[in-house]
């Protein structure tokens, strides 16, 4: 079997999707972006593409070090997203060809269902109440949230006040057998994070994500760890294994690679496994397209330090577009906060083709909201 051709789409709300084909018919999808630079990454997937025309695409592992490594500038954000696209249709067609879920190639399943995590609140977090009470209403048993909007380097007490009470908030309406994540989204300095995650201690979160930059971890991030009891989760902008080994030495809880930044399927299971080497668990970023859930799911099953998965339904970027590409979008289809397993071959999906190249001729320019202080200076998003 050879690789014939490669094709991308760009398709609305903020996706790109990656189809590969072979001359024996069978195809594979994959789901390569960085939120915000779609364009940017599809041009990367076109230079790489010269690697894979021609090729056997049941090479996986070796495409992998071609694409990673083949160039003498390797990794960072659009690199590495492009390579998970790729990673990701590869595996699809392996499945495919040998008619077997992905993650029965990786080993096969350690769990029957996967638990799941749905969003609340937005971008600047308002009416908790009320979206938890929707989670909880629709069977989810755990939400995630913003701690805050825009926050200055020394935030007031007004402002570390109103963080808090919003945890409490959603705490007041999951009750203790549910749980609750916090976002802290990059945007807290690492003096704030390190008060806003001891006051946060009594609400019990399951984990506080990105509690500093990633470009300030090292010693940051160690010090945020040790301040607090509370699991600290990170890996959303990581993109490699290299990258993952300096925040597990800090003692995090959680790494959060995702499925179409950090190299793709075949990276998140071996940062799964360097995870698992120091106690910590596995919870996937994956506020993306249903092409990237699903090749997250494949992992989920097949690794044992999973703890939970993130999905993109009802999330405010969407718009409610989050499974109108796909045949069957049943696979989604979550019961009492569980994902069931999938059985059909490859990533377990069908995408509806016809409805993706209808998008692609539209398109789409979503680009990450640019936030200001009230001086005018820049704010993280």
């Amino acid at each position: 079997m050879k690789i014939t051709a490669i094709e991308t789409f760009l398709v609305a709300p903020r996706w790109l999707f990656l189809k590969l084909s072979t001359d024996e018919g069978i195809s594979g999808w994959g789901e390569p972006v960085v939120e915000g630079r779609a364009e940017t990454v599809r041009a990367a997937v076109q230079e790489l593409s010269e690697l894979l025309i021609g090729q056997d695409p049941l090479r996986i592992e070796d495409h992998w070090q071609v694409l990673r490594r083949g160039g003498f500038y390797r990794g960072g954000p659009v690199l590495s997203s492009a390579l998970a696209g790729f990673d990701q249709a590869l595996w699809d067609i392996a499945g495919k060809v040998r008619d077997a879920p992905v993650h029965e190639l990786l080993g096969g399943p350690v769990r029957d269902r996967v638990r799941v995590y749905s969003w609340v609140g937005g971008d600047r977090p308002a009416d908790i109440r009320e979206a938890v009470a929707a989670q909880v209403e629709a069977g989810f048993t755990a939400v995630k949230m913003n701690v805050a909007g825009p926050l200055t380097a020394i935030a007031s007490p007004a402002e570390v006040t109103a963080a808090v009470a919003r945890a409490w908030e959603a705490r007041e309406v999951l009750g203790p057998h549910r749980d609750l994540a916090i976002d802290f989204h990059g945007r807290v300095s690492p003096a704030m994070a390190r008060r806003l995650v001891k006051l946060l201690e009594d609400v019990q979160p399951m984990f506080v994500e990105e509690p500093v930059l990633p470009e300030t971890q090292g010693d940051a991030l160690r010090a945020v760890v040790e301040a607090s009891t509370v699991p600290i989760a990170v890996g959303e902008r990581l993109y490699s294994r290299w990258e993952f080994k300096p925040v597990l030495d800090a003692g995090v809880a959680v790494v959060q690679p995702d499925p179409s930044h950090a190299g793709g399927i075949s990276e998140l299971r071996r940062i799964g496994a360097l995870a698992e080497i120091y106690g910590a668990s596995l919870a996937p970023h994956c506020p993306l397209g249903p092409i990237s859930l699903a090749a997250s799911l494949q992992v989920a099953f097949a690794t044992p330090n999973f703890l939970i998965q993130e999905q993109s339904v009802g999330m405010h970027y969407h718009e409610g577009r989050e499974h109108g590409y796909l045949v069957d979008p049943s696979i989604f289809a979550f019961q009492d906060g569980y994902a069931a397993r999938p059985l059909k071959p490859g990533l377990g999906i069908e995408v509806d083709e016809a409805a993706v190249r209808r998008a692609d001729e539209v398109g789409h320019t979503w680009r990450s909201p640019v936030w200001r202080h009230d001086d005018g200076s820049l704010a993280e998003w």
